[in-house]
């Protein structure tokens, strides 16, 4: 649901713009505002996740996020409607971390946590590429609100059955020390590097607004080191940040985020705006890419045991390269045959990186770090992504004007930056995990249990808690 609802509004624009009568590029507010709060609280939410329960903030954010979908369904200003999409994005933070947490954190090191994460990099998947194709049915059939009254029943749904399926992880008597000043900085950081990369395309970069919020983000990460190096309990242990493995997972999840969201939204115009397609059509040439995709994560654990680690996140960005290399061809007019090969190379390679990182980030950390280690990781691909889609659409038009015959010709611009991206990631892959021995990997995934001191990081000493 989450996920999701990153694509599902994209195919709703149009109609929230006539129906509320936004006035130029403001509509891009919608996606926005919930760019800025999911990506600047994902750090917070998942350090509250690791203090104060993340079944409670599983549910909690749950809760959140039903009620503003329930009042972006409803409202008829368009104020109110960003104002509400910025709520479901606070929702957001605190769901996606908690649910990557209360998987990672229940499942020992080994095959049932690999598989696991391999599922979750699956449902991902899946979410993101078919929320166009549930945008299209349901704002074609029905009227646009339903794209955020379809999030109550599963979010009031989901919120019930927690209790029932999830165990209570809160450690009582736990002393918690909330790092306040962390938090802030940190939200406030990102906050303002999403809403600089988002705003940037549309107000131009030397808008006083965005040098205004890129100012503010260089000042607010200087303070955020400033504070948890000399906090006696911050909200990052800044030594977490330094283990090689979580690293490497960071790059690959950045460019990943830049090579994802950028992808869809450039290969979504292309069949709408150069092809004629519909919403719903174009949800549907797109969907393999999302099918294949949650194949992969299922059966991501047999290729890591048989390869390991370093074979599959190489051989996963990799095949997205090429993917994008395919994508470089795309005709003015016609069906492209290619381009399902195109969309199936991507959405292998894509989901592989997924469950690749999200093994590799996990790796050796403690379960009192898991939330804020999950939320590292997907405040990295929330960056990635507003800074794909101001980058490739940005590439697109600018290859348009320059050359001047046609859209195509910066739609091909765009695949060709999308697939140098995708290759650099093959050599941080290459790079990131060249200590880690295959045989080892399998070794240890076969037996059930990877010690502390077989990770590749391991060496580095972390703050132990109760």
């Amino acid at each position: 649901m989450v996920v999701l609802d990153f694509s599902i509004v994209n195919v709703a624009l149009p109609s929230i713009r006539q129906a509320l009568g936004f006035g130029g590029d403001s509509v891009q507010w919608v996606v926005t505002a919930y760019a800025i709060t999911f990506g600047g609280l994902l750090i917070l939410g998942g350090r509250a996740a690791d203090i104060l329960g993340r079944r409670r903030m599983f549910v909690a954010g749950l809760v959140v996020f039903a009620a503003a979908s329930l009042a972006g369904g409803l409202t008829g200003d368009a104020d109110l409607l960003v104002a509400a999409r910025a709520l479901q994005g606070v929702g957001a933070a605190f769901v996606a971390p908690a649910s990557l947490s209360l998987i990672t954190a229940h499942y020992v090191e080994g095959p049932q946590r690999t598989r696991a994460l391999g599922l979750y990099g699956s449902t991902a998947a899946i979410g993101f590429v078919t929320g166009q194709v549930i945008g299209g049915v349901l704002v074609q059939y029905t009227t646009w609100r339903s794209i955020f009254l379809v999030n109550v029943p599963v979010g009031v749904a989901a919120a019930l059955l927690a209790p029932l399926l999830l165990a209570h992880d809160r450690q009582r008597g736990k002393a918690i020390h909330v790092d306040v000043a962390g938090g802030i900085l940190s939200t406030t950081s990102v906050a303002a590097l999403v809403f600089a990369i988002s705003e940037g395309a549309v107000l131009g970069w030397d808008h006083i607004l965005v040098v205004g919020a890129v100012a503010l983000t260089v000042a607010g990460l200087i303070g955020f080191v400033t504070v948890e190096r000399a906090h006696s309990h911050p909200l990052v242990d800044l030594r977490l940040l330094q283990r090689p493995g979580l690293r490497t997972a960071g790059i690959l999840t950045l460019l990943l985020g830049v090579w994802t969201a950028g992808e869809l939204v450039v290969l979504s115009l292309y069949l709408q705006q150069t092809l004629r397609d519909s919403p719903l059509v174009a949800g549907l040439v797109i969907a393999p890419q999302g099918v294949v995709g949650f194949v992969t994560g299922i059966f991501g654990v047999r290729l890591m045991q048989r390869f390991g680690m370093r074979w599959l996140l190489m051989s996963a960005t990799a095949a997205t390269g090429v993917g994008f290399l395919v994508l470089m061809h795309l005709p003015t007019s016609g069906r492209y045959s290619p381009l399902f090969v195109a969309v199936v190379l991507v959405g292998f390679g894509t989901v592989g990186t997924v469950f690749g990182t999200t093994v590799l980030a996990a790796r050796g950390v403690s379960d009192s770090d898991q939330g804020l280690v999950s939320g590292v990781v997907n405040t990295t691909r929330q960056v990635g992504a507003a800074l794909g889609v101001a980058l490739l659409v940005a590439v697109a038009d600018g290859a348009h004007a320059r050359i001047g015959v046609g859209t195509i010709a910066g739609d091909r611009a765009a695949m060709s930056v999308a697939a140098a991206i995708a290759f650099a990631g093959t050599v941080v892959a290459g790079l990131g995990t060249r200590r880690q021995k295959p045989t080892g990997l399998v070794a240890s995934v076969v037996s059930g249990v990877q010690p502390l001191s077989a990770a590749s990081d391991s060496h580095i000493p972390l703050r132990r808690t109760a």
